[in-house]
């Protein structure tokens, strides 16, 4: 810290003088206490005289720093209010009013929720509301309004000062619990996570808050975010595909392990996993973008646009794959001896299980013959055949594996064709690093079965 001299004459000799006390005295005494005792200068003309007159000249005018503010508190702590909104003054572009730093204690500047149930996370404006995510609650308050209320009791609603009005609760013992990286909005549709309560929920407009995650998926997401349990390194980030109409929600544990899934309004329920990572997504226009490892990504690129297509996610190609149960009359021990499908050339059967362990032989893409050497071939490989635009292929049993006859079971092994079982898990699968720029759709999957003699 420079000191402040007020000098009546100012040359060269007190300059000089000042230099030489310096160097008699490296170790600084009091008042000199602020000078580091450290310093060692470069040169003996590095040092330097703050003067407190303009220009230094006798008599001029002095300059000060002023009067100080100075107040005393009785407790100075800090207080951290987290069910708390504090707001600024007003911002108007139109008659450039920019009050927004302006904190003014004479006024009521601040709204409290109920602290019982937890801290604010998250805070979304709506047209002239104001949607409060707490922990455990989901509440709405006016914003730039005050609603007062007529004689007859009807509501009147009147331009105000006050910031934000009445906060009032949505049905349902329902909050953000601590992700609110899960909201995503669209429209007057909210969606959002609850890990307290392991549910996902949709809020709309008119209030009515719904547990989507019921539709079909009550117990996968309930043992998914249960596992999560209250650790803040495993994530729940959520975003809005506006290029499909979906609500995109990705659980991510610390282990690096994730479920991404995705909900559909059209059909009310869970269609598709996902198998990319994102840390944040956002729809932009009639785009959906995901960011990972610091880069964005486009998805729903096609190729023409510079990427490499389908089942790409961050520069990694992975197969596409459809699951589906088959289990026409559960209570009958069935013989299934086909795998049909309806759709697009390129599917294939990857594994197909039955109840009771018999499972097949992985079964080829369909591949078109144009000579009679090919057309033999095929019927005599293990692929899907084509027949009136529909493929269907006969089941053969792996044997490869640890498959014991079944008991009573006459015939077994290589003899018979397909599989026996109350119902069989079937997965098809498409590789996406052939078909990387075509679309291959699947509509349908069947089998052909008849009744057990066992």
């Amino acid at each position: 810290m420079a000191t402040t001299l007020e000098l009546k004459y100012f040359n060269t000799f007190w300059i000089k003088k000042i230099k030489s006390v310096v160097a008699a005295n490296p170790q600084p005494t009091a008042p000199y206490n602020n000078v580091p005792r450290g310093y060692s200068g470069v040169n003996a003309d590095d040092w330097y005289i703050e003067e407190s007159r303009i220009r230094g000249g006798y008599n001029n005018t002095t300059v000060d720093f002023g009067v100080k503010a100075y107040i005393a508190e009785d407790n100075p702590q800090q207080q951290n209010r987290i069910n708390t909104m504090i707001y600024s003054g007003i911002f108007n572009s139109r008659t450039g009013v920019n009050n927004t730093n302006q904190f003014s204690v004479a006024e009521e500047i601040t709204r409290s929720v109920d602290p019982a149930n937890g801290s604010i996370q998250l805070l979304y404006a709506e047209d002239t509301n104001l949607i409060i995510f707490q922990e455990d609650k989901v509440s709405r308050a006016l914003i730039d309004k005050d609603a007062i209320y007529s004689a007859e009791g009807s509501a009147l609603t009147t331009s105000g000062r006050l910031v934000i009005g009445q906060i009032v609760p949505y049905a349902g013992e329902y909050g953000i619990s601590k992700d609110p990286s899960s909201f995503a909005v669209y429209g007057y549709r909210k969606y959002f996570t609850d890990r307290k309560r392991n549910t996902v929920l949709r809020l709309t407009t008119n209030g009515a808050m719904v547990e989507i995650s019921s539709y079909g998926m009550h117990d996968f997401f309930r043992d998914k975010l249960s596992a999560l349990g209250t650790t803040r390194q495993n994530r729940i980030i959520g975003g809005f595909d506006i290029h499909t109409k979906n609500y995109v929600l990705s659980i991510q544990n610390q282990d690096n392990s994730y479920i991404t899934s995705n909900f559909d309004e059209d059909v009310q329920g869970w269609t598709s996993f996902y198998t990319y990572k994102p840390t944040y997504m956002l729809s932009l226009n009639s785009s959906f973008y995901s960011f990972y490892d610091g880069k964005l990504w486009l998805h729903h690129a096609l190729p023409e646009e510079g990427v490499t297509g389908y089942g790409n996610y961050y520069g990694t190609v992975t197969d596409s794959t459809v699951k589906v149960i088959l289990n026409s009359q559960p209570s009958v021990v069935k013989n299934f001896k086909t795998i049909n499908y309806e759709g697009a050339t390129g599917w294939q059967l990857d594994s197909m299980i039955a109840s009771s362990s018999d499972a097949t032989l992985p079964i080829n893409a369909y591949v078109a013959a144009t000579s009679i050497d090919q057309l033999e071939q095929q019927i005599f490989s293990l692929n899907f055949k084509k027949k009136e635009n529909k493929f269907f292929a006969n089941l053969q049993q792996d044997l490869t594996g640890n498959i014991t006859p079944q008991p009573g079971e006459v015939l077994w092994g290589s003899d018979i064709s397909g599989i026996k079982g109350f119902w069989s898990t079937v997965v098809m699968k498409l590789n996406n690093t052939t078909y990387y720029n075509i679309k291959k759709e699947l509509f349908a999957v069947s089998s052909n079965t008849v009744e057990s003699s066992y």
